[in-house]
């Protein structure tokens, strides 16, 4: 017959065989033990803080202080920063005015404009559109440097350039230039928007339409490869999902309206084209014949696809390295 499990004492558990080890479980943690535990502090997060605090100072420390406007003084050009500073330029790259072929109409008109401007009298903001490699940019830093050309340390014109992806903090920069005695030109180079892109916003009531509106030492001079600032698609994604896709699309293509002048900029002609690369080897004293000159240039337009202001300049650089002659770009 098959033996009954013995039965234990009452209080005991059943017999350990012998040579076992006996587990036993670990006690769990008092109730003083947990709140000791939990107000002790986290070293690892006051670690993360001091960190971040020292990293903090020692950005604040490399930041350079908004310029005062007596201190514009120092340079004639200078780049703004979103963080408040304005860095000096004290050579700015450009080309002289008379070097620009193929724009005649588009150098007057905002070359009067500017005059006005740095005279003390009324002036437009000025939108340069069109096709690309046109001179657009270098026209208005040509035109910045003629007006200042005789004019008096305290008269002179002021370029600030600001980046495109800046232009939310285009406000800030207005305040700061609000109060000082000197002119400004704030350019923006290549300004276009995209996608949900809402900063034109900050553009356009800067332009017109703020409380405060545009200083009147403030001038604003845009280029762009787009009429109206805007891409095709960005403009028909409004008109498709609009309530009103009218007043939708109007209130995109109504930054440009804000711009008092629209100077169109076109491909330039084959004429135009090599009487940009003969001005730039005249000028800078490359002499080649010109039969051969109009070959190769002609023929440098072919490989690139285009004829432009910039593509006559590529070719003048690479000829004057072919014949060791340096290039001296004021």
């Amino acid at each position: 017959m098959p033996k009954k499990p013995s039965k234990s004492p009452p209080g005991k558990g059943p017999r350990t065989p012998a040579g076992k080890p006996i587990h036993v479980a670990a006690k769990r943690p008092t109730e003083a033990v947990k709140a000791a535990v939990k107000g002790a502090p986290d070293l690892s997060q006051e670690r993360l803080v001091r960190a971040l605090e020292t990293i903090a100072a020692h950005l604040a420390a490399q930041g350079s202080p908004p310029i005062e406007p007596e201190s514009f003084e120092q340079a004639d050009a200078y780049v703004w920063h979103p963080n408040g500073r304005l860095s000096a330029v004290p050579r700015v790259s450009r080309v002289e005015l008379f070097l620009l072929k193929g724009v005649d109409r588009m150098r007057d008109i905002l070359m009067e404009n500017t005059e006005r401007f740095a005279g003390g009298l009324p002036a437009n903001n000025a939108l340069l559109w069109g096709a690309r490699g046109m001179g657009k940019s270098s026209l208005v830093k040509a035109a910045h440097a003629s007006i200042n050309a005789d004019r008096k340390a305290a008269d002179r014109l002021k370029l600030i350039e600001i980046h495109r992806e800046d232009i939310e903090s285009l406000p800030a920069l207005m305040e700061q230039l609000r109060a000082s005695p000197f002119r400004f030109i704030v350019f923006c180079d290549d300004l276009s928007f995209d996608g949900n892109d809402a900063s034109y916003k900050s553009l356009k009531a800067v332009l017109e339409g703020g409380i405060e509106g545009r200083p009147e030492n403030v001038i604003l001079y845009a280029t762009s490869n787009r009429r109206h600032l805007l891409a095709r698609e960005m403009i028909e994604n409004e008109r498709s999902t609009a309530i009103n896709p009218g007043e939708a699309v109007e209130e995109k293509v109504s930054l440009s309206d804000r711009f008092g002048l629209w100077l169109g900029f076109h491909r330039c002609s084959q004429d135009e084209y090599l009487a940009m690369v003969r001005g730039y080897c005249s000028h800078f004293g490359i002499r080649v014949e010109d039969e051969a000159l109009e070959r190769e240039a002609l023929e440098w337009s072919t490989t690139r696809g285009s004829r432009s202001g910039r593509v006559a300049w590529q070719f003048v650089q690479e000829l004057a390295g072919r014949l060791g002659v340096k290039l001296r770009v004021q």
